[in-house]
């Protein structure tokens, strides 16, 4: 059942995440006009993303100038869940602010098989374009989303992806980490770490697996900066299951102890990051930078023992934020005029990705990051 989303928001457990009505401005019974879209004012600080923020001010404005129409959308996640939490809850709070008519759901099937858990959410796609949906943002388990994707469309219905895309569909745009220059990011943060004298080895731990592009791109983009510099790399592709952190963290701990030129640093570009620092432990090397991604617990902790310098944190909160005022936008002014207001902000590339950027926080930096998401409501 679709749920009426008022101008509140809050953020419930479960598989589906949903915002109730506050109340009613129209209390006489008969129609008026909706109010324009107000948005709240965000609190600044040194890790607000400025650029963002006046983006979708932007938009804001140019849909207000026109009538403000009623939508249905749905937002269709992963799960609602760790890494996925802060893009539900900026998602569902986006749609509270609109006052449109949707709710945010997590897939339920409980599958480590990708095809299953993309034949479940292809039933998902359908289901809501039933439901009567107008506008679908998805975070796609793959390729074999497309069909359905494309499906919805030729039904009418505007569909977004998010933190991973299926870029052979006919999706409008794609919104998130753009993971080539994001790898390149954070290379270049390892790199002002390295000694520039005698450059030596640095251990990435990436991925190589020619089915998983978006990692593929991440680790392409650090290599090439690292390379370019003079630094040897070798790359330890992330094992993901059961036994896979006992066995990176022995391959990279062997890669430390015996690699000529030596180790000098090490690179971590996914959620288990912490694991180079549990490597340079284990070789006796703890005094090795380590450069990570994502805001893991773990990794937090290790930052904050002084064992991993600095961490690299994509936007999940902002892209579940954006993702239904874009839907709103191209259902209000047209997805050419939206795509011009992102564009004006330099958030467009390739003419179909909404790049997000990343966060860089330095080890000193750690309780001042952990407020800010605090702060946004965007702790996972």
């Amino acid at each position: 059942m679709m749920l009426r989303i008022g101008r509140c928001w809050m953020a419930a457990l479960g598989l589906v995440l949903a915002t109730a009505a506050c109340g009613s401005d129209d209390t006489s019974g008969t129609n008026q006009q909706a109010a324009p879209i107000k948005r709240p004012r965000t609190l600044e600080n040194e890790f607000t993303p400025v650029e963002l923020e006046a983006m979708i001010d932007d938009l804001v404005a140019e849909i207000n100038e026109g009538p403000i129409k009623p939508m249905q959308m749905t937002v269709l996640l992963k799960t609602i869940e760790a890494f996925f939490a802060p893009v539900a809850t900026g998602a569902s709070r986006a749609m509270g602010e609109l006052g449109v008519t949707g709710n945010v759901i997590g897939a339920q099937a409980v599958t480590n098989d990708q095809a299953a858990k993309s034949e479940y959410q292809n039933d998902q796609i359908a289901q809501t374009v039933l439901d009567g949906a107008e506008g679908i943002g998805i975070s796609p388990f793959g390729d074999d989303n497309a069909a359905a994707i494309d499906e919805a469309i030729a039904e009418g219905v505007h569909v977004v992806t998010l933190d991973s895309d299926v870029a052979q569909s006919k999706r409008a745009l794609y919104v998130g980490t753009i993971n080539e220059p994001a790898g390149a990011a954070a290379a270049a943060t390892l790199l002002k770490l390295l000694p520039k004298e005698t450059p030596g080895t640095v251990v990435i731990h990436g991925s190589t697996d020619p089915t998983w592009a978006p990692g593929l791109e991440r680790t392409r983009g650090a290599r090439t900066v690292l390379e370019q510099a003079g630094y040897s790399v070798v790359v330890r592709s992330v094992t993901w299951g059961e036994g896979g952190e006992d066995g990176d963290v022995e391959w990279m701990r062997n890669e430390i102890e015996t690699a000529d030129p030596p180790v000098v640093g090490l690179l971590g570009l996914f959620d288990v990051s912490y694991w180079c620092a549990l490597a340079a432990e284990a070789a006796g090397k703890p005094e090795l930078p380590v450069v990570a991604f994502d805001f893991n617990p773990k990794t937090v902790d290790y930052m904050n023992k002084g064992l991993i310098q600095a961490t690299h944190v994509q936007r999940q909160y902002y892209e579940g934020y954006l993702v239904p005022y874009i839907l709103y936008g191209i259902n209000s002014l047209g997805l050419k005029a939206t795509k011009a207001i992102l564009d004006r902000h330099d958030a467009m590339i390739d003419g179909d990705l909404v790049n997000l950027g990343i966060d860089v926080v330095p080890g000193d930096k750690v309780d001042a990051y952990s407020a800010f998401l605090d702060e946004i409501g965007a702790t996972q």
